[in-house]
């Protein structure tokens, strides 16, 4: 009986740990991102970037998360899902380091291994929840994504204050997002301890037979995962900028692009809820997506103080629900772990490719035009491809 007892203790031990785990890598997965939107002026001013190659340090993170996302699980197939989430975290805290040195070429490899450690994250939390909490899938996405959205609403907001209230400049406002990745490093070196012996281990990925990369249905989501992300990252990357065009401080749209992630916050805990007991998920991604769509128009039109608040409100709720709802569709649409797995390599691998675009893209045609008409359009449109490809996504089946 004692044994037993043990056994039980161990195993909600354990399954506490692992959940404090996920969270906390959840924590990791967007400030090191979100954090540079509010201080690309001060960089730029201090290491004498332009536009575009500004936004490369949004891009560059992207195209990592592509050209990592396929490999991740053959990784995790090798040293399981809980030493490459570890790896993936060591990885991260490098690069946090290095690219705070007042260097631009320090700057862009630190951006670049910031990317490679995310990615693995990405890649993994899907899979290991789908494995862990095949019953509770919608509730655990809601959990991490909810997580992230908190974490990185307030990297954005207090990034100018830790720069110039505190006085830590950019390299230390950067920096600071490093203590995350160290609380989690620490987290599942214990649950490493704890999977020892005849523990509860955390299964490797197998990856299946799945011809994962000939499924329509596979690459609707992805298309999903890359428009949406699209747009993620360009209003990350922008938004501040667009809101200074406007005649907001600095500082002030710093919070703003905080308050644009956090009003997105219950969307992102209850999309994946909803989705989860709906057979089609088509009306979840239509509303999302005409959200988005009114909320770039409304930047567009950016006449008030009104407007501008009522469009990043949309905005917010849009990119709040539309990645989640993206995660969601890998864990419903996915018959097990081993093609959840596939399907999250695949999705994210190809999604951000198309989203690595974005930064880049739009602070050229910035460059170009030396306003933001055209760049804004180019957002609703992307918009638009939003809404179709999830709605596309959204009905029920299932990959072949």
């Amino acid at each position: 009986m004692e044994q037993q007892k043990l056994a039980v203790q161990k195993k909600s031990l354990f399954l506490f740990f692992f959940t404090l785990g996920i969270v906390l890598v959840a924590f990791n997965l967007r400030p090191a991102i979100t954090s540079v939107g509010p201080l690309v002026g001060v960089i730029q001013a201090d290491l004498g970037l332009s536009h575009w190659s500004a936004g490369l340090l949004m891009s560059f993170p992207l195209i990592t998360f592509a050209i990592m996302s396929p490999i991740v699980p053959k990784i995790a197939n090798r040293l399981t899902n809980e030493k490459t989430l570890l790896l993936g975290l060591f990885i991260l805290l490098i690069g946090i380091c290095i690219r705070s040195v007042s260097i631009s070429i320090f700057l862009f490899m630190g951006t670049i291994l910031v990317g490679m450690g995310i990615s693995i994250g990405n890649v993994l939390l899907p899979v290991v929840i789908k494995d862990k909490y095949p019953q509770k899938f919608g509730l655990m996405t809601s959990v991490y994504s909810t997580s992230m959205g908190l974490i990185a609403s307030l990297a954005s907001g207090l990034s100018v204050p830790l720069a110039i209230g505190l006085k830590l400049g950019w390299q230390g406002a950067l920096i600071v997002w490093g203590i995350p990745a160290v609380l989690a490093i620490v987290v599942w070196m214990y649950l490493l301890r704890l999977n020892d012996g005849k523990g509860n281990p955390i299964r490797s990925v197998s990856l299946s037979a799945t011809k994962i990369w000939h499924s329509p249905l596979a690459w609707q989501i992805a298309l999903y995962m890359g428009f949406q992300s699209f747009l993620f990252y360009v209003t990350i990357a922008w938004l501040p900028e667009i809101l200074i065009n406007h005649g907001i401080s600095r500082e002030t749209a710093g919070w703003l692009l905080s308050f644009t992630q956090l009003v997105g916050l219950p969307s992102s805990f209850f999309i994946p809820v909803i989705a989860a007991r709906l057979h089609s998920q088509v009306w979840l991604a239509f509303g999302l997506g005409l959200c988005s769509i009114i909320g770039y128009a409304g930047l567009w039109i950016g006449s008030s103080y009104p407007i501008l608040i009522g469009s990043i409100t949309l905005i917010g709720i849009a990119l709040g629900g539309n990645f989640p709802l993206a995660l969601s569709y890998i864990g419903i649409r996915a018959r097990n772990a081993n093609q959840a797995a596939e399907l999250s390599g695949m999705a994210q691998s190809t999604g951000y490719l198309l989203a690595a675009v974005g930064p880049i893209l739009i602070g050229y045609l910035f460059d170009l035009a030396q306003e933001w008409t055209i760049p804004l359009t180019a957002l609703i449109l992307n918009a638009a491809l939003v809404m179709i490809f999830g709605m596309i996504s959204g009905r029920d089946r299932q990959v072949a």
